[in-house]
């Protein structure tokens, strides 16, 4: 594992827009700790984001995981230009020439994909804790490591999200088009998803609640649910107000953990199916 990983970060080391986009990632999560002191006004009410209580122990956990998680496309471009610029350097002819076997390849590709999705989740957990520790009205450490399955259910978004771009990349070979792939199969999704809203409230049937679980980036999605009705601001806008029929939840539910789990092994096997069946 520690060889095939030090050869994926050699490649990583000397590709500049990998670097220059990871700088970009941890540039965005450091100008994001500064949202803290951002005034606004909400009627009659001014203060700060921070008064809102968003940087509150356990709350932080889950609306930093939420917002941030919006940036994993960043690190994926670099999971699908590293994965294509493969084919167009030629790096994987040589690799195999070298006596690297297709199986070995496939590995060293997930391992960094694994690698970069711990690390982001590290990243966040450290600037989370940071704010957390800046602005949260509790210090207990009961309350502040309480709620921290968010951070779990972060990394699995991203490395089932880094395993489809790795597929995604082996399938087309070039890094726009791989791009290009992935956006097309979320307007699949979307379609896919209005189709079985419109389908379920004409027939009364469950489709569309089957379908945020079961499709991958449906599941990624649904792995984090929309925080922001948690906010005491919000909540207590809300209150006065009447919502038949809607239920706020944000529990992660395991069969999201299971299908992300699913999702992210199906994406390795057959980006190996694929390349093992390549004539390169």
């Amino acid at each position: 594992m520690k060889r095939l990983l030090d050869i994926e970060f050699h490649k990583f080391r000397y590709s500049k827009s990998s670097i220059v986009l990871t700088i970009i990632y941890l540039l965005i999560i450091s100008i994001a700790m500064l949202v803290g002191i951002i005034p606004f006004r909400f009627g009659p009410i001014e203060g700060s984001i921070a008064d809102l209580g968003i940087f509150n122990f356990p709350l932080v956990w889950h609306i930093s995981t939420y917002c941030l998680s919006f940036l994993k496309i960043l690190i994926a471009i670099v999971i699908v230009s590293l994965t294509a610029n493969e084919y167009s350097n030629r790096t994987i002819k040589q690799n195999l020439i070298d006596g690297m076997s297709k199986k070995e390849m496939i590995l060293s590709k997930f391992y960094l994909a694994f690698v970069l999705a711990l690390l982001t989740t590290v990243v966040v957990f450290i600037a989370s804790l940071i704010l957390g520790l800046i602005y949260s009205d509790f210090d207990e450490p009961s309350i502040i490591f309480s709620q921290m399955g968010y951070l779990g259910a972060f990394f699995l978004a991203h490395l089932v999200f880094f395993c489809f771009c790795l597929f995604a990349g082996i399938l087309v070979k070039r890094s726009a088009f791989a791009i290009g792939f992935v956006i097309i199969w979320w307007i699949f999704e979307v379609i896919l998803n209005g189709v079985a809203f419109v389908i379920d409230k004409t027939y009364g049937t469950e489709i569309y609640n089957w379908l945020i679980h079961i499709l991958p980036l449906n599941a990624m999605s649904n792995l984090i649910k929309e925080p922001g009705s948690k906010v005491d601001l919000v909540q207590s806008s809300l209150n006065q107000l009447t919502f038949d029929g809607i239920e706020f939840t944000y529990d992660i539910e395991w069969i999201d953990v299971a299908s992300v789990c699913i999702w992210s092994t199906l994406f390795i096997y057959m980006s190996y199916a694929l390349l093992k069946r390549r004539d390169l």
